[in-house]
């Protein structure tokens, strides 16, 4: 098994980067999917959140209000640290399953927006750093996500800095471009990975 982490900045395109390596043929563990399933109604993540940060976080019907939260955490390390330290053992726990699942010949690219953030290099064969200038991140949230300018300023900042990113970067896939110039790039990084697992 060849154990890829990806990771980019908001809107770098990280997302487009997985979603083309799965459509090539990789199991793609996604921790943004995996951080909401264990945040479900009925789940010991969403007890902990709640008894954590109160009920005014719960929608009527029960579930997850992320604005709510994100209104709460965003800005506020400690409560951000605190949230994390709930929803990332969870998270672990559940991709570590997933990997197991995988089977010994898999090429399982787990998909992790924190990974500088929380210094997960190291548990990884290769890391694929999704790269963009600040700038075009911005206008990428403001354009594409309707975000205001402060608000995708603030979610950029909350992340790591683009330089702290390429420290950790084994493969670095240019997305300051148009989606066409991703393609190739992606393509050369998927045989670059099938050559590595077939020689693993």
């Amino acid at each position: 098994m060849l154990n890829v982490g990806l990771t980019g900045g908001i809107g770098a395109g990280k997302s487009e980067v997985a979603k083309l390596l799965a459509s090539y043929g990789a199991v793609l563990i996604d921790a943004d999917r995996i951080a909401r399933e264990v945040v479900e109604p009925g789940t010991e993540g969403l007890a902990a959140v709640v008894a954590a940060f109160g009920p005014q976080v719960l929608h009527a019907d029960g579930t997850l209000d992320r604005p709510a939260l994100g209104a709460i955490v965003f800005g506020d390390e400690d409560r951000r640290r605190a949230l994390n330290a709930i929803v990332h053992p969870l998270v672990g726990r559940r991709s570590a399953t997933l990997q197991q699942e995988a089977g010994p010949d898999a090429i399982v690219v787990n998909d992790v927006p924190l990974l500088t953030e929380n210094g997960l290099a190291p548990l990884y064969d290769l890391v694929v750093v999704v790269d963009a200038r600040p700038q075009t991140q911005l206008d990428r949230l403001t354009r594409l996500r309707g975000m205001t300018e402060d608000e995708a300023r603030a979610r950029m900042a909350a992340q790591a800095t683009r330089e702290e990113r390429l420290a950790v970067a084994d493969v670095v896939i240019d997305n300051d471009g148009p989606l066409d110039a991703l393609e190739p790039q992606v393509r050369a990084l998927w045989q670059r990975l099938t050559e590595r697992a077939a020689g693993h």
